[in-house]
Parts: structure tokens; C-alpha cells; sequence
């Protein structure tokens, strides 16, 4: 080999060695087909569901936080939801609505892991969430003589603490055996980005990762739905066996709350899932579940438990008629 080949084989090098950094480093998201001239529509649209989405959850926390008569175990727990949903509709929908207007869909790889990272944080999280909500509502209605010598503080601060521990552990296990795959490509599949999109960048064998990412999805299901199943089972046999009305009524409502927020994430959640393992489903409609999945929470949260939380409707409505009076 000539000193000419050498100098070509060391160009070739590094010219694939600039690639690959480039491949690593800056992605470039695949975005929804906008008609010309509609871009500014969809922004203000979609700016009009974050700062509502961003008003009604940081409202529902103000009012936990500063009002005494909701310092009690179950809105401690309950100021999670609305802490998991900012968290979720902020990662997600101000890069989009950035990326319709400016036109650029790109990201680098870093801030995309991220941004996958608390995403399924924010999906694990709702699920974890409500179960300990429901585990509450448990005690409170089945033993109620017990319900202030079982969740004390230190019992809720544990379960705030596990809810929040096992959902971080659980999701650091997928991503740190997503970061050892090698890249090779550079464009993401949605207009958002998610473990199962950043998988598809990887030109190693995915196996292991699917396998994990399957079973911690199914252990977060099913430990989540165990604790609600059975928590409401006692519930309900509890309402069958007293004759107090006013008993009922509060196991329904605030069941009905839970149940109502459980069923709207489950079904966009496990389309979304189950979108990704058949070639078959339209991308455009995997992107619209996905974002459905992030987006109704934080606007259907606060809501719910607004209309079927007798405590949380009454200080709200009496902090607005003191405004009004005013």
C-alpha cells in the first residue's frame, strides 16, 4: 500500500468517524403533514392546551399546598398526579409546537434521551400514583378507626418515596441497556421522542431491550392494577355492608374520579405500546395516540378530581366567589 493509499484510508476514516459523531449527536424528528399556512393555527391551538394544561394543574397543587383543610394524607399523596402530568405535558408539547413554527424538527441526542427518559417516567408514574391513591382510599373507607394511626406522615412520605423510587428504577433499567446499542440512524419516527423510536436508530440486536421493556411494562401494570383491583374490591364490598349513605357516596366519587382518569390513560397508553410491534398501524396515527397519551392527563386530572372531590371543589369555588366579592 502507497503513501497516497494510506492518506485515502485515513480520510475515509475519518470521514466515517465525522458521521458517526454526527449520527450520535443531532437527530432529526419526523413531523406531522401541516398544510401551507396552518402552522400558526396549530401553534396557538396547541399553546392554548399548554397553559390551560399548565393553569389547571398548578392550581390543583396551589390549592394542597396552601390550604390547611387539604393537608391530609390523601391530597399529599394525590399532589403527585398533578406534579407527574407538568412534568409530562412540558417535556413533551413546547418542542413541538417549536418545531412547527420554526420549522426545524432536529434535536441532539442527549436532550432526545431526556426527554424519553421523563416521558416514561411521566407514563409509569400516573400508574404508580393511583395505585397508592387507591391503597388509600382503602384504608380510609374499609378501617376507618385506623386510618390516622396507619398513614401517618412518615407512612406517606414512604409511599410518595416508593412511588416515585420504583418508577425511576424501573425506567433507568431500560435506557441504560438502550444506551449500549450502537446508532446508525439519525431519524426519529415520531414527532416526539421515545424509547421504542430511539430503539429503532440502533442497528444492534434489540432483543434484550424488547424482552426488558415488555416485562417492566407488564410488572408496572400488573402490581399497579393488583393494588387498585383489590383496593376497590374492599371497597366495594364495604359500601355493600353499611347502610350510611353519605359512606357510599364518597367511596363512588372518588372511585369513579379514579377510575375515570385509569381508563383514558390505559387505552391511549396501550395502543401507543402495542402501535410500535405492528408494521401494519399508520405512523401518523401512532403519533397522535402517543401524544394523546401525555396530553389528556394533565387536561382531564384536574378536572375530574375537581367535579368528584367534594373538599377540592368547595375551597375552589370559595377562594373564586372571595375573588369575585372583591
Amino acid at each position: 500500500m502507497g503513501v497516497d493509499d494510506c492518506s485515502l484510508s485515513r480520510s475515509i476514516s475519518l470521514k466515517m468517524e465525522n458521521n458517526s459523531f454526527e449520527i450520535s449527536s443531532q437527530l432529526t424528528l419526523e413531523s406531522f403533514f401541516i398544510p401551507p399556512g396552518g402552522k400558526y393555527l396549530i401553534f396557538l391551538f396547541g399553546l392554548v392546551i399548554y397553559l390551560f394544561g399548565m393553569f389547571c394543574n398548578l392550581t390543583l397543587m396551589s390549592l394542597i399546598i396552601l390550604k390547611k383543610n387539604l393537608h391530609k394524607p390523601m391530597y399529599f399523596i394525590l399532589i403527585s398526579l398533578p406534579l407527574n402530568d407538568l412534568i409530562g405535558i412540558t417535556t413533551m408539547l413546547p418542542k413541538i409546537l417549536s418545531d412547527i413554527v420554526t420549522e426545524t424538527h432536529e434535536v441532539s441526542y442527549p436532550l432526545c434521551v431526556l426527554q424519553a427518559f421523563l416521558l416514561h417516567m411521566c407514563a409509569g408514574g400516573i400508574l404508580f400514583v393511583l395505585a397508592a391513591m387507591s391503597f388509600d382510599r382503602y384504608i380510609a373507607i374499609c378501617m376507618p378507626l385506623r386510618y390516622s394511626s396507619v398513614m401517618t406522615p412518615r407512612m406517606v412520605a414512604l409511599i410518595i418515596c416508593l412511588v416515585w423510587g420504583f418508577d425511576f428504577v424501573f425506567i433507568l433499567s431500560l435506557f441504560s441497556l438502550q444506551s449500549k446499542l450502537p446508532r446508525c440512524r439519525s431519524v426519529i419516527l415520531n414527532v416526539f421522542c421515545d424509547n421504542p423510536s430511539l430503539l429503532k436508530l440502533t442497528c444492534g440486536n434489540t432483543t434484550v431491550n424488547n424482552i426488558v421493556g415488555l416485562f417492566n411494562t407488564a410488572f408496572i401494570q400488573v402490581l399497579s392494577m393488583s393494588i387498585q383491583a383489590y383496593s376497590y374490591f374492599k371497597i366495594l364490598i364495604a359500601c355493600l355492608s353499611r347502610k350510611q349513605s353519605d359512606t357510599k357516596t364518597k367511596a363512588v366519587n372518588t372511585c369513579v374520579a379514579q377510575l375515570v382518569i385509569l381508563v383514558i390513560f390505559e387505552v391511549a397508553g396501550t395502543f401507543t405500546v402495542l402501535s410500535h410491534r405492528f408494521k401494519n398501524i399508520s405512523l401518523d396515527l401512532q403519533k397522535v395516540m402517543g401524544m394523546l397519551m401525555f396530553l389528556l392527563p394533565p387536561l382531564i386530572n384536574p378536572i375530574v378530581y375537581g367535579l368528584y372531590t367534594s373538599e377540592i371543589r368547595r375551597t375552589f369555588l370559595s377562594i373564586f366567589k372571595s375573588r369575585l366579592s372583591l
